[in-house]
């Protein structure tokens, strides 16, 4: 009698195991679709009303992807294709592609302008014009942008990396010229903004420095369509009794004074007349001017250095006294090395 009592108790508790291990998440998703797998596309295992794409009645959870900085900014223009939803009307829910026109055709409504308006503007006037054609009285509308027309920005000049950028939206003039690389050391300190065709003004000249203090970059807005260009910095040439002369660029912003370029062509000779240097400038009427710079009060730090500009020339002359007395010291020391050889 105890021994059928244990048989029994052992085989209730056998088959509860059983039951339990059958119906066991594990079990069920081994079932149905075989060992459980690690990634993919995630699903809502709750079944979606109307749901024809899948057939098991689940929701596709849609990956994440990443989007411009500037989409928020975005305006529409021609070529964006719009998904249009409409809410309890699937019969006016469409997918729109705005025509060159800026228009998109809404059904049962026509033409609707939405070119340079957002996406939040596009979609009161898509309502608007619903409640104004009496098609719906409370009309919802979900609008979204499935493709859209990338516009570019084209960065030339002194930049490292130049070519053509997309922009979705406005820009500072910092932020493109960081999109291209940045400066390289021979920009200057002008940057010619080319706007599209029926725009004015059709060309910017921005001027601007280097120092931090200066928002002009920040403040410049570039618009999907410019051309940017960086413009080289000017030449300023040093000639005369100087140990190198030539032409050297205005670098550092450019902006240079007297003192900086007379370094870069490592300064003067010994029979310079630097008493009578001069600047020699063209004028934007095409005239020549020439004027005297007091070189002794700069050196001693009376008046400031002179303020060069692009194409300026710097002349020091050379010095007839200062020639034959070097030539005279340079002759007598020859002469007495060669007697001192003898």
């Amino acid at each position: 009698m105890r021994r059928s009592n244990l048989r029994g108790k052992n085989a209730w508790s056998v088959s509860l195991a059983l039951g339990a291990l059958l119906l066991s998440p594990l079990a069920i998703v081994a079932q149905g679709n075989g060992a459980p797998k690690v990634g993919g596309t995630s699903t809502f295992d709750s079944p979606g009303a109307g749901d024809t794409d899948n057939p098991n009645g689940r929701h596709r959870m849609t990956t994440l992807t990443s989007i411009p900085e500037d989409f928020s900014n975005l305006k529409l223009s021609p070529g964006f294709l719009l998904g249009m939803e409409v809410y309890d009307a699937p019969e006016l829910s469409s997918d729109v592609r705005i025509d060159t026109l800026g228009n998109i055709n809404v059904p049962m409504v026509g033409a609707v302008h939405v070119a340079d308006k957002t996406l939040t503007e596009a979609t009161v006037l898509i309502e608007q014009s619903l409640k104004d054609g009496k098609i719906l009285n409370n009309p919802q509308v979900n609008l979204n942008i499935t493709q859209y027309a990338g516009q570019n920005v084209s960065i030339l000049g002194e930049v490292h990396n130049p070519g053509r950028v997309e922009l979705l939206a406005s820009h500072n003039l910092e932020d493109v010229i960081a999109l291209a690389g940045g400066e390289t050391q021979l920009a200057g300190n002008m940057i010619e903004i080319r706007h599209p065709a029926g725009v004015s003004p059709q060309k910017e000249l921005i001027h601007y420095s280097r120092s931090s203090d200066d928002m002009t970059l920040v403040d410049t807005q570039v618009h999907p369509g410019d051309t940017v260009t960086i413009r080289r910095a000017g030449i300023v040439y040093v000639l005369g009794a100087v140990t190198r002369p030539g032409g050297y660029i205005m670098q550092e912003g450019g902006e240079l004074n007297l003192t900086e370029a007379l370094s870069m062509a490592y300064g003067t000779t010994l029979n310079a007349a630097v008493g009578s240097m001069r600047l020699i400038r063209k004028l934007p009427d095409g005239q020549v001017q020439e004027t005297p710079i007091a070189y002794r009060d700069i050196e001693k730090g009376k008046i400031p250095p002179v303020r060069l500009q692009a194409e300026d020339l710097i002349y020091v002359p050379v010095s007839k006294v200062k020639t034959i007395v070097s030539t005279g010291l340079l002759a007598s020391t020859s002469q007495a090395a060669l007697y001192v050889y003898h």
